[in-house]
Formats: structure tokens, C-alpha cells, sequence
């Protein structure tokens, strides 16, 4: 039986690794650099369809109560994303919705709030319906003091029944400058058990021009605590495309980042909107990359995280074979959400704090923008939701066409066709024939029964998800998003 029992993890273990080395060859990304320029549009990234440029102050409170209330007879579980939106020092670049103090006592006042929204909440849920992920973004989120984070994540367990740790994916975004061993520690012990750390750049000149001088040791202890404290997964954010950045100074970042070895690496496009971003016009214009150095940063970095061993997720995320992230991608249930890719499809999520965005059954929900109308609703003890979208069938089923694409690089028709009891070629013709195109670039094949993404096209997935978009149709194309690559 023993040895039986050793054929049999033997055979498993070889089947996994024949999985891996399926998905990486899948995944497999040319960089055509003709193709790149000619197809680098702005367009939508997509964390929802429709995306938030479509949300409407006819979505209100009201009806966000009543199909929270409907949503219970799902019995789905419950995803929770809290936003702390303060931060001690403003980044340049940074496009996030923030409030730069120095004055910590601002937290308290905040929070108090957040604790309210949360009982408000509460009460439209069912008691068991269980919170199978939680994340606490900004801002930064390790601006409140320690004790607040103990009280934060108590008043959660008061109000909603959290997964044990085993099952459940409770994660962070960590500023290494705001955190040293004895926080990630705590961290650990009040529940969380994955990290996403903010790098961007190690080089000198590049964190000058940005306004964020953050030391390679302060990152690695924080990224070594976590290991000796047990996180499951950590993560390393990167930008490209900021100022005084060159491919040789990139790329000495990305190795030390290789060497360190996290579970996942996002590469972010930096995108230059100092119109829209008031904090972005500190950045001097003539300090940016130009293009062909953005494009070459982006190349190499492809081909050394994946020479290194990270499979390319898609958009800007690379993560390790046994990552949470592959292994959803592998089985076919990656999701895409406002925190990016996700393994938990199936949620209800509540958005809670200062324009957190929420999405219960068929909606997308989102809270007031602005710090005093958000505490006026709260004062007033009403949610402070003010706009959002309900989806109609139409919507839902261009939502699971352009997941199952950005997700997974393919569109089986016959699965759409059963899910959605809809006859493809006809439901679909005409975003289909906008395909041609790329289909002559080698972007992507296109046959009977299905559409798959090719190498070359992998890069440009935002450009193929954009055909299936009946807003950007409507507008003549797209307003407002930013650059594809």
C-alpha cells in the first residue's frame, strides 16, 4: 500500500508539473513592438463591466439596500474591501483616491465611521454568510496606529463571520516605510495572511522624482517578517514609466526583486494624466521615459520574470506556479475585480470607507467620493452610496464574455452559448468581424468555436476585450481610460 500510495503522488505530482508547463507555454508572450505601437490605445482595464465611467446617481442607497437584502437568498459568501484613504506623504505619481497628513489624529474619526457603515451593512446580510475574503487598501492602510488595527478587525468580527485562516484570503497593502517587524506581526496575529508591498523603484534619482525614498532594507525586512510570520502569499508591486527611470536602473530593481522571491510581481503602467491627477503635476514632463524606453522596460521585464519562473497572469501580473492566482487560471475560475485578479469569483462584495467601490448580485455600488459627504451620510445614519449600476442581461453576458478572455486568454462560444442560452454568431456577429484585423496581425485565431489569444495578442488583451464593449461602441470609442500598454 505504501509504495502504492508513492506511485500515486509520483503520477500526481507529474501531472501537476506537465499542468504548469502547459499554462507557461500557453501563456507565452511575443512582444512585436510594430504591433504594440500601432495597437497601443487608450481603452478600459476592465476590474468591472460596465466599468465606473457608466455608474449613475439613480443607483442609490435605497435600491443598494434592497438587492443587498435580495442577494441573501444566494447563500453566496461575502467578500469585504475596506479603503483607508491617508497617506503621510503624497507620491507623485500616485492616481489613488488619498488624503497626504501628517496629522494621524485624523484616523480615529474615520474609523468611528467605518464602524458605523459596517453595523448599517451588517444588517442587510445574513449573519451566516461567510467572509471568505477581506482587503484593506488605499491610501495606506498601515498609517493607523496598531491599536486601531486590532479594533478594526474586531468591530469586522463583530459584524460579519470571517473564514478561519485556513480558508479564507484576508490581505494588505503594505508601505515597507510604514511598517517593521513588530507591525507585520501583528498583522499576522489579527488575521491577515496575505501581503502586497509597494516598491515601484529602488533607484535613487527615480524616488526623488516622485517624492517616495523608500530604502531596499526597509522593503526586505518587512518582506522577510512576513515569511517568518507565515504569510501565504506576498507581493510586489513595480511601476514603469516614471520619471528618470532607464532600462539598466529597471532592471537592477527587478533582480533584487527576483532574488527576494515573491509569491507574485505586478508591473504597472505608469499612466500621465496630471490633468486629472493633481499630485502628477510635480512630475516634470521632460524627466518621463520616452516611449521606446517605456517599451524596452517592458519587454525585458516580461522575459525575466519569465525566464525566472513566473507564469505571465495577464495585464501586469506574473505569479509563481503554485500561487493561488495560477492555480485559479489553471482550473478555469480566475475573476477580475477591482483589486485585480481574484480567485473568488463567487463573492458578494461590500465596499466600505471613502468611495469604495461594492458589487452585490447583479450591481455595482460605489460610496461617496468626497471625505465630509461621506461622514454626512454616516452622521445622518444613512449608507453612503451614491451611484452605481444595475446590470442588465445584456451587460452580464459582455461582462462574462470579456472575464473569461482577460482571465484566460480563450472563448469557448459553446460554453457562452449554454451559460447564456443565446446563439453566439448572432448574439455576437459584430464584435466578432471587429476581430478581423487583429486576427491578420496574428493578434489572436478565431475559428467555429471559440476565439484564443496568441502570444503576440496577450499583451494587447484590453484592445480584444474592448470589441465586446457596447459603451465604447456607443461613444465612438474610448474616453477617459488610459493606455493600453
Amino acid at each position: 500500500m505504501l509504495d502504492e500510495t508513492r506511485r500515486d503522488d509520483a503520477t500526481h505530482s507529474d501531472h501537476d508539473a506537465d499542468q504548469v508547463a502547459d499554462q507557461a507555454a500557453d501563456q507565452r508572450t511575443v512582444f512585436d513592438l510594430d504591433l504594440i505601437k500601432r495597437y497601443d490605445q487608450s481603452g478600459p482595464r476592465y476590474t468591472s463591466y460596465p466599468t465606473a465611467v457608466e455608474f449613475d446617481p439613480a443607483f442609490d442607497a435605497e435600491r443598494y439596500s434592497e438587492i443587498s437584502r435580495g442577494s441573501n437568498a444566494s447563500g453566496r459568501p461575502l467578500s469585504l474591501y475596506f479603503h483607508i484613504p491617508f497617506c503621510d506623504t503624497v507620491c507623485f505619481y500616485c492616481a489613488c483616491n488619498k488624503i497626504a497628513t501628517k496629522d494621524r489624529s485624523l484616523a480615529q474619526p474615520y474609523l468611528e465611521r467605518v464602524y458605523r457603515e459596517m453595523a448599517m451593512q451588517s444588517e442587510l446580510f445574513d449573519s451566516d454568510r461567510v467572509v471568505e475574503q477581506l482587503h484593506w487598501g488605499g491610501g495606506t492602510p498601515t498609517f493607523i496606529s496598531q491599536e486601531q488595527m486590532r479594533e478594526l478587525m474586531a468591530q469586522t468580527r463583530k459584524y460579519f463571520k470571517l473564514a478561519d485562516d485556513e480558508h479564507g484570503e484576508f490581505s494588505i497593502e503594505i508601505d515597507p516605510r510604514e511598517a517593521r517587524g513588530d507591525t507585520v506581526k501583528l498583522l499576522r496575529e489579527i488575521g491577515f495572511n496575505r501581503m502586497s508591498l509597494g516598491v515601484q523603484d529602488f533607484d535613487a534619482q527615480v524616488q526623488k522624482a516622485v517624492n517616495r525614498i523608500q530604502t531596499e532594507a526597509e522593503t526586505m525586512e518587512v518582506l522577510q517578517a512576513a515569511r517568518d510570520e507565515g504569510f501565504r502569499s506576498i507581493s510586489v508591486d513595480l511601476i514603469y514609466g516614471l520619471p528618470n527611470q532607464s532600462l539598466n536602473g529597471f532592471m537592477a530593481t527587478l533582480d533584487r526583486i527576483i532574488d527576494a522571491a515573491p509569491d507574485r510581481v505586478s508591473v504597472f503602467n505608469y499612466a500621465h494624466l496630471p490633468t486629472r491627477f493633481k499630485p502628477q503635476r510635480r512630475i516634470n514632463d521632460d524627466d518621463l521615459p520616452p516611449p521606446e524606453v517605456k517599451l524596452d522596460i517592458l519587454q525585458a521585464t516580461i522575459e525575466r520574470l519569465t525566464a525566472s519562473g513566473w507564469l505571465y497572469i495577464g495585464m501586469d501580473h506574473f505569479a509563481r506556479p503554485d500561487d493561488e492566482l495560477a492555480l485559479a487560471q489553471r482550473d478555469g475560475t480566475l475573476y477580475r475585480n477591482f483589486q485585480g485578479y481574484s480567485t473568488h469569483a463567487e463573492c458578494d462584495l461590500i465596499g466600505l470607507g471613502v468611495t469604495s467601490i461594492g458589487k452585490v448580485a447583479n450591481t455595482y455600488g460605489q460610496n461617496r467620493r468626497e471625505l465630509d459627504a461621506y461622514y454626512e451620510d454616516i452622521d445622518a445614519g444613512r449608507l453612503p452610496v451614491f451611484r452605481g449600476i444595475e446590470l442588465n442581461r445584456d451587460d452580464e453576458i459582455r461582462r462574462d464574455v470579456i472575464t473569461r478572455l482577460i482571465c484566460h486568454f480563450k472563448l469557448d462560444f459553446a460554453d457562452v452559448e449554454r451559460a447564456w442560452e443565446i446563439d453566439f454568431d448572432d448574439y455576437f456577429g459584430k464584435s466578432v468581424a471587429k476581430l478581423d484585423g487583429m486576427a491578420k496581425d496574428g493578434l489572436l485565431e478565431v475559428d467555429g468555436s471559440g476565439i484564443r489569444v496568441l502570444p503576440k495578442g496577450r499583451l494587447l488583451i484590453r484592445n480584444i476585450c474592448m470589441a465586446f464593449d457596447a459603451y465604447l461602441e456607443a461613444k465612438q470609442g474610448p474616453v477617459g481610460f488610459s493606455k493600453v500598454i
